[in-house]
């Protein structure tokens, strides 16, 4: 396909998702299973288009002073890729598969419009009502991380030290250039191309082998902050397919007793296979769907040294990998994460032994789903738990990295511009002995 025939389809696609209010992953599959004619690279191609689309919709809109799907890929073309007017005029010629050429009013929004009067929420690309909450979260950083949500995120992978050592699979996998994570001990990061695309890291031998995990860094700091430890007793209450699970088993050397478990079956399903791959112990208790649900961790309360919280969120931090999730986000679905961050979090204080520790996570950049979190729970328990200063949990994990992110109340917040990972929380609550 020529670059305007892929200019062509991408609009395309985001007329789908437009009008349809769907994930822009399904709208990109159906378009390849509707044109089968378009090759791995002319679909890698349209897809980086629609998401950098997607990623600066509100700015493309503005500059070109319309939404539709056409409006947003000239914009986008304009913004993100840094082509001028005329060039882009090259691209949409009305040609055989072109889009239709430009008029002159379009012509001249590519060419004078600018940002320099947009509101915040236009410059930093995100939805109009979630500003007030990242503005708490970021205060004057508010723009700098906003634009820093709307770029192409890193390609990471976490080192299974079950296996190997960083150094060591460093000079095996060198055949993809990688480099090593900024803060993350046993992080490697892999080059992608201009068009976004990696390798293909879950066909590679070394994958198949157990080598290794595709995780954000954020993601594996996240787990370092935990503490685990061998020997100890720590369930992974909402393991999902299992990534902070397999973290998990690597800092305890497979020695002690670790348990996963999630409220949603279906999402525990490929964390069996993980677990085989990567070599990894843990125990996975699975609850029964349907009215026949148990409470399939009730013999462990009161006895787990550390409890995981990787709690289900809105995904605020991770809109540079899915950026048509944020102009989906309605404040109902933050209303509806906050009632089951509570209750996990209720259930995982049940689970902590005198002195056992909670590690509370969310991939959240909103404060109702982070420090308001803790709050509630602190106020739902009296005196049962208190917070470890999240300065005191870096100083022991990772001293280096407390200039990276921002301490909150009662945790740290990693971001897009200043840790450089997805936007993580992380808070750390220890029962109180005798309570």
């Amino acid at each position: 396909m020529t670059p305007p025939a892929r200019l062509s389809a991408a609009i395309e696609v985001l007329a789908d998702i437009a009008a349809r209010r769907r994930p822009a992953a399904d709208a990109l599959k159906d378009w390849g299973l509707a044109h089968r004619f378009a090759g791995s690279g002319d679909r890698a191609a349209i897809a980086s288009l629609v998401y950098d689309a997607l990623r600066r919709r509100a700015s493309a809109a503005w500059i070109m002073d319309e939404d539709s799907p056409r409006a947003l890929v000239a914009g986008m073309l304009r913004l993100q890729y840094g082509l001028a007017a005329p060039t882009i005029a090259g691209l949409f010629s009305g040609e055989r598969f072109a889009p239709e050429p430009l008029s002159e009013y379009e012509r001249s929004r590519l060419a004078d419009a600018t940002l320099a009067d947009a509101p915040d929420h236009v410059a930093g690309d995100v939805p109009e009502w979630v500003l007030p909450a990242l503005a708490k979260t970021f205060g004057p950083a508010l723009l700098d991380e906003a634009r820093a949500l709307g770029r192409r995120a890193p390609l990471d992978i976490r080192i299974n030290t079950l296996k190997h050592s960083r150094e060591a699979a460093m000079g095996e996998l060198n055949h993809l250039a990688p480099k090593a994570t900024p803060h993350a001990p046993n992080g490697l990061r892999i080059p992608i191309g201009e068009d976004g695309r990696g390798p293909a890291l879950h066909v590679e031998p070394e994958f198949l082998d157990g080598w290794y995990e595709i995780q954000d860094e954020g993601s594996q700091l996240a787990s370092l902050l935990s503490g685990a430890r061998p020997g100890e007793t720590i369930v992974d209450l909402c393991a999902g397919g299992g990534g902070k699970t397999l973290s998990l088993a690597a800092m305890m050397n497979n020695e002690g007793r670790l348990v996963a478990s999630d409220d949603d079956p279906r999402r525990l399903a490929p964390i069996h296979e993980r677990l085989r791959r990567a070599g990894a112990q843990a125990e996975v208790r699975t609850p029964r769907g349907g009215r026949a649900r148990t409470d399939v961790l009730g013999d462990l309360d009161g006895t787990a040294d550390r409890v995981l919280v990787d709690a289900p969120c809105t995904g605020s931090g991770t809109w540079r990998r899915n950026p048509d999730a944020k102009w989906r986000m309605r404040p109902g679905a933050l209303a509806a994460r906050v009632n089951e961050q509570a209750a996990v979090l209720d259930r995982a204080g049940a689970l902590a032994r005198p002195g056992g520790r909670i590690t509370y996570v969310t991939c959240s950049l909103i404060p109702d789903e982070n420090d308001a979190a803790i709050a509630g729970f602190l106020s739902r328990t009296g005196e049962a738990f208190r917070v470890i200063p999240a300065t005191e949990v870096v100083a022991a994990a990772k001293p280096d990295l407390a200039p990276f992110v921002r301490f909150t109340d009662h945790g740290l917040q990693m971001s897009p511009a200043l840790t450089g990972t997805d936007g993580f929380y992380v808070a750390t609550l220890e029962r109180r002995s005798g309570s």
